[in-house]
């Protein structure tokens, strides 16, 4: 039925109100920064790393996760790699509260592994805020996900998002591209950007395999520190604003009055 009347559904993304959520203006950490000047997350990284009391080296990526444990958000396909993941040069940051069986793997997990796992079973704000600010990666693994709001948060500090292509998460995230090959031309080499394609790293397949991959493919990237700062600064510089999901629906309200 949906897809007969396509042509008169429309949709429009969630917006961020950015006076909360802004590294630029959040009042629950430890540092302020901007696109301009990254000085400001490498304190709050550091701080996240205090409150989950890890001791992780500069090459290893923080990976955070503020979520609803359920299987909804991916949690069985995430419990399948953790082993593998543990096994990587990388830390991670859990914060929420769902499925007891959930609570319980990792509550396991964060002891087997205590230096490089934090886990804290419940809801806080101020953690939630220090955890998209002081993560250097985001994961949201989702199996369906109508929108979500983290992916877009973590933008705004650039911590970059790893995503599964579903829903909202594969409307606002694109996955990373190494910048193309200048083009050929006769008059010789034709104008280009360096820039990165893509404001994040995307995996389509419902699989622990294919989050693992996706994982070694930021941290590919992140160990390019030149080329991490650029795919950082891009994400903090989109809007994904009220103020632009607003203009969405003035535009869908006009369509109405035609």
């Amino acid at each position: 039925m949906l897809q007969a009347k396509k042509e008169n559904l429309f949709g429009v993304l969630n917006g961020v109100d950015y006076d909360d959520w802004s590294p630029e203006k959040d009042k629950f950490i430890v540092a302020k920064y901007d696109y301009k000047d990254l000085s400001g997350k490498a304190k709050c990284r550091q701080d996240l790393l205090k409150e989950y009391n890890l001791n992780l080296p500069d090459d290893a990526p923080v990976i955070g996760i503020i979520s609803r444990f359920a299987d909804q958000k991916g949690f069985d396909i995430l419990s399948q790699a953790m082993e593998d993941l543990m096994a990587m040069n990388l830390g991670m940051v859990v914060l929420g509260t769902g499925e007891r069986k959930y609570h319980n793997l990792f509550e396991g997990l964060a002891k087997k592994y205590s230096k490089k796992l934090g886990v804290k079973i419940t809801f806080d704000n101020k953690i939630a805020h220090k955890i998209e600010a002081g993560s250097d990666m985001f994961l949201m693994p989702s199996k369906y996900e109508p929108c979500g709001l983290n992916q877009i948060y973590s933008l705004k500090y650039g911590t970059i998002p790893i995503v599964r292509a579903t829903g909202g998460l594969d409307d606002t995230i694109q996955d990373y591209k190494n910048p193309p090959s200048p083009p050929f031309t006769k008059g010789g080499m034709g104008g280009f950007s360096d820039e990165p394609t893509g404001n994040g790293f995307k995996f389509n397949e419902y699989s622990s395999k294919a989050l693992t991959a996706k994982i070694k493919d930021a941290m590919q990237i992140f160990a390019d520190k030149k080329e991490w700062k650029k795919l950082v600064q891009k994400g903090m510089q989109q809007d994904f604003s009220w103020e632009r999901s607003a203009k969405r629906y003035v535009e869908l309200y006009g369509k109405l009055c035609r």
